[in-house]
């Protein structure tokens, strides 16, 4: 009997295989972009930039970059694994003409730019409209999370500069859309700033504020609907008072640093003014309370507002801060929401932790570092890493269900966009044969056919 060498089958492999295509479950993505129209939108909008007699359309190429930082790429040249499949993504232009258009399109400055964000605010309208009961909007709220990214540079890029974490880089301000426990979420707005940037400059705020609003249906633009939450960076009287602002009334949920007033008023707290924290399941957080501040500590601020504190025991092996109290953490948040339990409000503040989750997101999609050197080419890139963060929301929104909806990027990229194919053309036919032993075939194969359905864009 002969022994087997080693743990796994020893496989002859040649290159002489036909129709073989890789990625092929990235027709998901494909097949997204043809039925929201974000193709058609982009194009239209990068009209002024497409040259006479030109092969290639400068939105096909932007679309085509997305594309790959969604399947996985992180730089311009990674657009060459589309290149490789024609026959699922089409003709895609060479190294040198993608890396042209961006220069091209850096010089534009903030009319490219412009342009860029409001095609994706055009594609955005018709994909929550086709979402239905799934879109963020579906429950009447929407909710933009505000965070900064810290994005380390490994060489020297303009702007770039040491970051308050003691590295070297960029520190945008970036805005997501919350989808609740039951999606993701998707990017609204991305303000590229050097590594220096201060956490909490309220004009900061207010710029990426202004594009995440600009980025939503119009009717979710100003007022109550719109609730804005950030960390204590945010906590400043100059923000609070312009979303609070006489014809935008905006709801918010911003984070406040624990100052020397705020911890003597919590100390003042009588027990019984205390109210047990609650889970998002409606049970009682073991070991939190909240309770409201009032009184001078709202001199100042925006009419409306309200000043929640809450105090938690530390987890094991935490250490506490000057800023806690009698062996308690204690955090602090303001807001304008009236006529709701404290506790109720301090929840939906908490949640707002899902935006670091939507901060691994765009690590894992293109931002885990900038790859071109001036500013102006990253501020493009940093669109192209935009679009590809759409795409991966608005496809699982769209053709996803139960968990698989949740998944993050890398797992649809191992589970989905990795399968392989065999592409057969029948007549006038081209048929993509999925791997029937793949494991998560019949996920992408359902997920087809939900978006098969869907009405072509006008």
């Amino acid at each position: 009997m002969k022994q087997p060498i080693g743990s796994y089958p020893h496989v002859l492999v040649r290159d002489d295989g036909r129709a073989v295509v890789s990625q092929a479950g990235s027709v998901l993505l494909v097949e997204t972009v043809r039925k929201i129209g974000l193709d058609q939108a982009i194009s239209a909008a990068l009209a002024p930039w497409r040259r006479p007699r030109a092969v290639h359309d400068p939105g096909k190429m932007l679309v085509d970059l997305a594309l790959a930082v969604a399947i996985g790429g992180d730089c311009l040249a990674d657009v060459a694994m589309l290149r490789a499949e024609p026959g699922v993504f089409g003709p895609v232009a060479s190294d040198p003409t993608v890396s042209r258009l961006i220069g091209t399109l850096a010089a534009s400055g903030e009319k490219a730019l412009t342009a860029i964000r409001a095609a994706r605010s055009e594609v955005r309208k018709r994909v929550w409209e086709l979402a239905g009961g799934r879109a963020p909007d579906a429950g009447g709220q929407v909710t933009v999370d505000l965070d900064g990214v810290l994005v380390v540079a490994h060489s020297d890029k303009q702007d770039a500069a040491p970051t308050w974490k003691k590295t070297y880089g960029h520190h945008p301000l970036m805005g997501f859309v919350d989808h609740g426990p039951g999606g993701t979420g998707e990017p609204v707005a991305a303000h590229l700033r050097p590594g220096n940037a201060g956490s909490n400059t309220a004009a900061d705020h207010i710029t990426v504020a202004r594009l995440a609003l600009a980025q939503l249906p119009k009717k979710y633009r100003r007022g109550r609907r719109t609730l804005i939450r950030c960390d204590s960076a945010g906590g400043t009287h100059e923000f609070v008072a312009w979303l609070a602002q006489r014809g935008r009334w905006l709801s918010y949920s911003v984070g406040m640093v624990i100052t020397e007033a705020i911890h003597e008023h919590v100390l003042k707290i009588p027990a019984s003014a205390w109210t047990p924290a609650v889970e998002s399941d409606g049970e009682v957080r073991d070991g939190a309370w909240v309770a409201e501040l009032t009184g001078d500590l709202l001199d100042g601020w925006a009419q409306g507002i309200r000043l929640i504190v809450r105090k938690e025991r530390p987890h094991p092996g935490a250490q506490l801060r000057i800023t806690d109290a009698d062996g308690m953490r204690i955090t602090c948040f303001a807001t304008n929401t009236l006529n709701q339990p404290i506790a109720g409000l301090e929840l939906r503040h908490r949640l707002r932790a899902r935006a670091e989750d939507r901060i691994r997101a765009a690590r894992a999609t293109g931002l885990r570092n900038l790859p071109l050197h001036d500013t102006a080419q990253n501020g493009i890139w940093l669109e192209i890493v935009q679009i590809a963060l759409d795409l991966l929301a608005w496809m699982p929104m769209l053709a996803l269900t139960g968990q698989t909806r949740l998944w993050e990027p890398r797992r649809l990229r191992l589970r989905l966009f990795s399968a392989a194919g065999q592409l057969v053309t029948t007549g006038r036919r081209r048929i993509l044969r999925l791997a029937r032993h793949w494991p998560w075939t019949h996920e992408i194969t359902d997920a087809l056919e939900r978006l098969v359905p869907l009405p072509n864009p006008g």
